[in-house]
């Protein structure tokens, strides 16, 4: 099978979990006590609306999940691709005791990659912990990337990605986002990632609408 054809496929596996989630889900939402309507109501929120504000929150979730995942999958297999030794590895945290391992997603050759397709977080004892983890994998004679497709919208979680930024520069790392994040899997693989991605996309809405 081509690259293309093993993205699709995977593609379509995630899209299948996702709806089977969803489902359950929403199926096991009818037996929820839904009390709390109370104060949706005092808020100006109609049942029906809140209804869905609830079907949609827990659909959200799901989502969030299988594309994070879905992306880090569909970015590995392409490093596979050229380079079948890479992959995932565990290494243990020598900076402290939790966690006791920190888990590199793509390792290839000495280049450690941490892949996310977005990072929305402002909680700053997530700086603390991906300094740590970081500062580890530089330890262990690893350069730390990070190759993250999208960037956050929200003030102070754009803040902490520069800080994250600078910590990558501290340690000799790199740090990929956006444009240059699909830039790099496409320069160091060859593969292009996205234009596959689009290309899927386009044709599962044709096949949606």
């Amino acid at each position: 099978m081509t690259t293309r054809e093993n993205i699709a496929k995977l593609a379509g596996q995630y899209a299948q979990r996702l709806n089977t989630a969803i489902d359950g889900r929403v199926t096991e939402m009818q037996g929820d006590d839904l009390s709390h309507y109370l104060i949706y109501r005092v808020l100006g929120i109609s049942e029906r609306e809140g209804h869905l504000i609830d079907v949609y929150q827990n659909k959200g979730r799901f989502l969030y999940k299988y594309a994070g995942s879905f992306l880090e999958e569909a970015t590995k297999l392409c490093f596979r691709e050229i380079f079948p030794d890479s992959g995932s590895l565990r290494i243990a945290n020598t900076r402290g005791q939790r966690p006791r391992t920190f888990e590199i997603d793509c390792l290839v050759g000495n280049d450690a990659l941490e892949i996310k397709w977005k990072d929305a977080t402002t909680d700053g004892d997530h700086i603390t912990k991906e300094h740590t983890r970081i500062q580890v994998i530089s330890d262990a004679c690893y350069k730390p990337i990070r190759v993250m497709f999208y960037y956050p919208n929200r003030t102070q979680a754009i803040r902490i990605q520069g800080t994250l930024e600078t910590l990558y520069a501290g340690v000799g790392g790199e740090y990929y986002y956006g444009d240059a994040a699909w830039n790099y899997v496409r320069d160091k693989t060859g593969i292009d990632l996205k234009g596959i991605l689009e290309e899927i996309a386009d044709e599962r809405t044709a096949v949606a609408s």
